[in-house]
Order: structure tokens, then sequence, then C-alpha cells
């Protein structure tokens, strides 16, 4: 990283790495969840909310790729042992045992909510300190508040659906 990049940094630039290879690590593990999810998928709607998985599943790549890319800004090392991901995470990776689609969904929107509160505790770290960081705090907050919507609504379709089947 160029000196000067560093040196704007209006904070502590190795408190900021671990914040940021923290939100890498549940990039990569919530990756994995929607990819796997998308693949085991079970149950009613599973073809439509597995295509869902997946575009989630990409974006959730593409986080990481970020996240890399700022942490290399800042001279630092993005997360080299996957291992270490499940300890420096914020939120859990929620291993898609059960495959229903309910089940699923849930596991998802609750990943998305520890996202949002990450994102959210990023942007309030950086703010008026690393207008970098906090910027790709909110570009990455912005897709995970999009992303829990997405999840909310197929589950309410999908409960719709039960409880008119059930008529």
């Amino acid at each position: 990283m160029g000196t000067r990049g560093r040196e704007i940094v209006g904070m502590d630039v190795d408190v900021l790495l671990e914040h940021l290879n923290a939100a890498y690590a549940s990039e990569w593990l919530a990756y994995y969840q929607y990819w796997l999810g998308a693949k085991v998928i079970k149950g009613p709607m599973k073809d439509n909310v597995a295509a869902e998985l997946e575009v989630h599943a990409t974006e959730e790549l593409n986080h990481a790729l970020l996240l890399a890319g700022r942490i290399i800004q800042l001279g630092g090392t993005p997360v080299t042992d996957i291992k270490k991901w499940f300890t420096l995470s914020p939120c859990a990776y929620d291993a898609p045992d059960d495959p229903y689609v309910g089940v699923l969904l849930d596991q998802n929107i609750a990943g998305e909510q520890c996202a949002i509160d990450t994102y959210k505790k990023l942007m309030d770290l950086t703010k008026d300190k690393d207008m970098v960081t906090h910027n790709l705090a909110l570009t990455i907050l912005s897709d995970e508040i999009e992303h829990e919507e997405d999840l909310q609504g197929w589950k309410e379709d999908l409960e719709l659906m039960l409880e008119h089947t059930k008529r």
C-alpha cells in the first residue's frame, strides 16, 4: 500500500484490519452456506429459492473480493487459513444439514441479519476516520439489506402457499 493511503486512515490500521478480516471470513462462510444450500435444497419452491441462493452466493463472494482488496490496500493480508474463518467471523455458519427450504431460508435470514449488524458496526467504526472503508461497508450493507428482504419475501411466500394448501 502507498504510505499516504495508510496515513490518511484516522484510526489504528491494525484494528481496522482485524475488523475487515472478520468480515472477510464471514463472507466466505456466507458464500459457502448459500452455495451448498442451493445444491441440497428440498421442498416447495425449491428451484426458485435455489436460484435466489445462487445469486446471493455470487454476491457474497464478490463482497469477499472487495474486502480482500481493501485489506491488501491497507498493507494487510486476508485470512489465509480457512480454519480461522470460524473463529474470526462474528456470524455463524449454519450447515444446511436440514435441506428443507423453510429451514434454509431461516438460516440465511439470520446470517443476513448478522451481516447487517457487522457492516453497521464497521461503518460506525470508520465514520469520519476512513471514508474508503466506510463507503465499502455501506455498499456491502446495502446488498445485505436487500438479501434479507429477498429471503424474508420468499419465506412469506412459502408460508402463504402452505397455509393456502391446508384450506
